[in-house]
This record gives C-alpha cells, sequence and structure tokens, in this order.
C-alpha cells in the first residue's frame, strides 16, 4: 500500500441474507455502522451458475438445510435484480459503497446498470474466458480473487482482462476454504503477485477471526475483503465462518489504526517523542564535589538524567579539561 492511502474495507454480505432483502438491508446499515468503505452482494441466475446435478461444497452440506443440491441451496438465497437496484439505492442514502460479484453473463449485463465503482472477480471464475472477456470490457477498476490459482493461472487471466479494456486489474490473495486454515493463508503470497504482476495487491479473507486480515493490513494490501453477519447462528452456507457485527467493527477500527502506523518508511524522531527527549536522555554530571581548575576525570564524572546538558556522546571532548566553577555532585556540566 502507497504512504498516505487509505486501504479499502469491503464488508462481504454475501448471501447472508438468505434471500430476504430486509436482512440484506440491515446487513448495509451494520455495515455503515462497522465504518466499512463498501458492503458487497452476490448476484446470480441459480440455473446459469449451475447444473442441475452440482453438489455443494462440504462447508456448505455441514452448515446449510438438508440435501446436497448446489442449485436448490441457490434458488432459496437468490434476490431478483429488482432487489440490488434497492440495495444500491440505501447504499447510497446511507453513504456506503455499493458491490456485488455477478457469477454468470446475464448478472454481469444487469449489473452494469448499477454504475459500480469496481467489479470483483471471485475466484471460481477465474478460468472463465467469456466472463473474463465481459467483465474486461465493462472499463472499470478489477478487484481479482485469486484462489485456487497457480501464478500462470492469474497470468492468463489478466491478459484477457487487459486485451479486453480493464484499465486497472487489482489481486486479492485469497484460500476459498470455510474457514482457511491459518498454515494455508500464505500472506506472502500477496506480495510475491505484487512483484510478479506490478499490480496492487489486497487480501480476500476466510479465516476464522480477525488476526489475518489485520496481518494483511501491515503487510501491505490496499484492500480487505471480509464475509460478515448479523448472526453466526442464522441458517445458510456462510453464516458460521462470517464475522458478527461487532468483529466487523473491530477489525475495521484495527485496520485503521494498522494504517495509520505504517508512516512513510523513513525513520526520524516523530513529534509526538520530542518532549521525552530530556526526560529519558542522559547529560554529563559531576558525580562528587569538583572545585574551580580541577580537572575533569572518569573519577569525577557520570553520566544521567535528564538530558538537557552536555551530551555523553561529547564525553572525551569535556574528559581532562578543567573545570571553570565549583560544581556540586549532579549538577550538570556546562561552559567548560
Amino acid at each position: 500500500m502507497e504512504h498516505g492511502k487509505r486501504i479499502m474495507t469491503i464488508a462481504e454480505a454475501g448471501v447472508n441474507h438468505n434471500g430476504d432483502i430486509g436482512l440484506a438491508r440491515r446487513l448495509i446499515e451494520e455495515a455503515k455502522k462497522a465504518g466499512a468503505d463498501y458492503v458487497k452482494f452476490q448476484t446470480f441466475v441459480p440455473q446459469d451458475l449451475v447444473t442441475a446435478d452440482a453438489e455443494k461444497a462440504e462447508y456448505q452440506k455441514s452448515r446449510a438445510e438438508n440435501g446436497n443440491s448446489q442449485l436448490e441451496m441457490l434458488k432459496r438465497l437468490a434476490l431478483p435484480c429488482e432487489a440490488f437496484t434497492e440495495l444500491k439505492a440505501y447504499c447510497d442514502q446511507l453513504g456506503i459503497g455499493f458491490l456485488s460479484t455477478a457469477f454468470d453473463l446475464k448478472s454481469i449485463e444487469f449489473l452494469s446498470s448499477l454504475d459500480m465503482d469496481y467489479w470483483k472477480i471471485p475466484s471460481g471464475e477465474i478460468t472463465n474466458l467469456p466472463y473474463l472477456e465481459k467483465i474486461g470490457r465493462m472499463g472499470k477498476t478489477i478487484l481479482l480473487s485469486t484462489g485456487m490459482s497457480e501464478m500462470e493461472e492469474i497470468r492468463e487471466a489478466v491478459r484477457i482482462l487487459e486485451t479486453n479494456g480493464a484499465p486497472e486489474i487489482i489481486l486479492l490473495h485469497c484460500n476459498t476454504e470455510y474457514p482457511t486454515p491459518f498454515r494455508d493463508v500464505n500472506l506472502r503470497a500477496m506480495k510475491q503477485m505484487e512483484r510478479v504482476f506490478q499490480k496492487k495487491t489486497g487480501y480476500s479473507d476466510h479465516t476464522a477471526g480477525i488476526e489475518i486480515p489485520i496481518a494483511a493490513a501491515a503487510l501491505g494490501a490496499c484492500v480487505i475483503e471480509k464475509h460478515f453477519t448479523l448472526d453466526k447462528r442464522m441458517e445458510g452456507p456462510d453464516h458460521k465462518v462470517s464475522l458478527d457485527p461487532v468483529e466487523l467493527a473491530a477489525m475495521i477500527r484495527a485496520i485503521r489504526n494498522v494504517e495509520a502506523s505504517m508512516g512513510d518508511g523513513i525513520k526520524k524522531r516523530a513529534d509526538s517523542e520530542r518532549h521525552n527527549m530530556d526526560i529519558v536522555r542522559k547529560s554529563i554530571v559531576a558525580s562528587k564535589y569538583i572545585k574551580a581548575g580541577e580537572r575533569f576525570t572518569e573519577d569525577n564524572m557520570a553520566v544521567k538524567r535528564p538530558g538537557n546538558g552536555i551530551s555523553p556522546m561529547e564525553w572525551y571532548q569535556v574528559l581532562g579539561k578543567r573545570a571553570a566553577r565549583d560544581y556540586r555532585p549532579d549538577e550538570r556540566i556546562h561552559n567548560i
């Protein structure tokens, strides 16, 4: 992250509205309260996204309603297009950015009418050529999640997007397991992508808790995305691995603190610590009574706080000189 640039925080509501626009509106309200820059949903036409016999992921099987069909699950979680138009207007009203990830070509076409600031490409679409071509032609900055990807797959996706006119691509490091084991996060890969592709990088997190997004912020992520929910106990595939509103707010506060602490990378004295210099640094003082004309020696000098006298760095310049006047023990030496 460049010095002085704000880390973009995305509160990923995803499908945690459970197909209820009222819950979606509440998610927007909580994202705004937490201080997120954007709240993000997912837009899809279920029958265009999966086949009828596509099974759910393991984490979806264990955390959602009975049955293993992705299609049936997605039908229960989908919102109609007009709902996203309403949600975008509500975001505008509250003063928080609106984003939604499209998962099929029809959804890209619809979302283009909402004039979003960014297009977010999920990890599963990084090998979807027609999808990438269409997103590239949207002419907006793209956030490209790279979960499950090898470097060559990322390189090819970037090439396709840029060939089709993408003006800027921000690469989001990601692991798609819910929750991601800490041993598999590999945050340093974010910096590798930054070096290799010479692009800004960020992090889309699926770990439990808030530590890893905060670490990503310290490592230089310019975007942090994290799932959140109104209540982890709700029925649905993603609630249990999402943050609740209190945790989301804590994560964003911590990211802002990290952001403020990064500085410009130049080691120098900060204004806030100048008043401590005299208090904690030291001066050359008399360690015993010294009479005028007596030479300063290692036996009659010492180094003690405060630091508003002659610096101990000048020890050898003082050593051997004669005192211009009498000194009491602990009196700072001067006028040599």
